[in-house]
């Protein structure tokens, strides 16, 4: 049986700095993956690659027997896959009710407006802060609320595959928390299927099947997440300074 996401030998360029090297990644569906490392160690560069921006510059990425690697993004997001970015990119502008029908266009019955509202009550759920601010403009959210309504706004193409790229930077620890506990309940009660890239080593391999821990664009060690936290390297390297 194959994995619904497999990086084999993946390279990535920007120009002629190389980012990722030889990277070999899986993640089978209901799973939560995890991505570690320091910054800068090519993690992000991993989910932008999976949807095409940039793309690879060697190996393959194969999505649920689909070959994408060389798909353009927008063909990529109606297989099936949505990504969270780091940094949010909310659309400040915009209220939380027009930044979750962005994320709806990807989906396949976007003009369908029961569907739309069947799929906003399920996030508004999930995040009931986003219900009570959804008139209001997302550059006014706190940073949590936003990073919420990243997530929302994902959600919303309802995906087989949601990427998330550093959902707790620069957030509180309770509402790190709040976001993780959330991440939990997306792959338990949709049975999305879920690739975490993260710094925060301790919550992500808390919550993750398996795990991944990326330096310098090279894939060093892999196993459960229950295993990495064990291991005093990574205690040392990534665990240090509590939790």
């Amino acid at each position: 049986m194959s994995s619904m996401l497999a990086l084999s030998n993946l390279e990535t360029f920007y120009g002629n700095i190389q980012a990722l090297r030889g990277i070999d990644i899986s993640v089978e569906e209901g799973e939560i993956v995890t991505l570690i490392g320091a910054n800068g160690a090519g993690k992000s560069t991993t989910l932008m690659t999976i949807c095409g921006n940039p793309h690879a510059t060697r190996g393959k990425i194969m999505f649920n027997g689909h070959d994408i690697t060389r798909l353009p993004t927008f063909e990529i997001i109606k297989l099936g896959i949505a990504h969270a970015p780091e940094g949010r990119r909310i659309f400040p502008r915009m209220t939380v009710e027009e930044n979750l029908k962005m994320g709806a266009e990807a989906a396949r019955d976007r003009r369908n407006e029961d569907k739309f509202k069947e799929n906003r009550d399920e996030v508004f759920t999930l995040f009931p802060r986003l219900e009570e601010r959804q008139g209001q403009r997302g550059g006014t959210l706190s940073g949590g609320e936003q990073q919420m309504l990243a997530i929302a706004r994902a959600l919303m193409a309802k995906p087989k595959l949601l990427l998330l790229d550093e959902p707790s930077l620069g957030l509180a620890p309770i509402v790190v928390r709040q976001i993780f506990d959330a991440i939990r309940s997306i792959n338990r009660e949709s049975g999305t299927t879920i690739f975490l890239v993260e710094q925060n080593a301790f919550h992500a391999l808390k919550l993750a099947n398996r795990g991944y821990v990326m330096v310098n664009g090279q894939i060093t060690m892999t196993g459960s997440g229950d295993e990495l936290l064990a291991r005093p390297e990574i205690r040392a390297a990534y665990l240090e300074g509590g939790t």
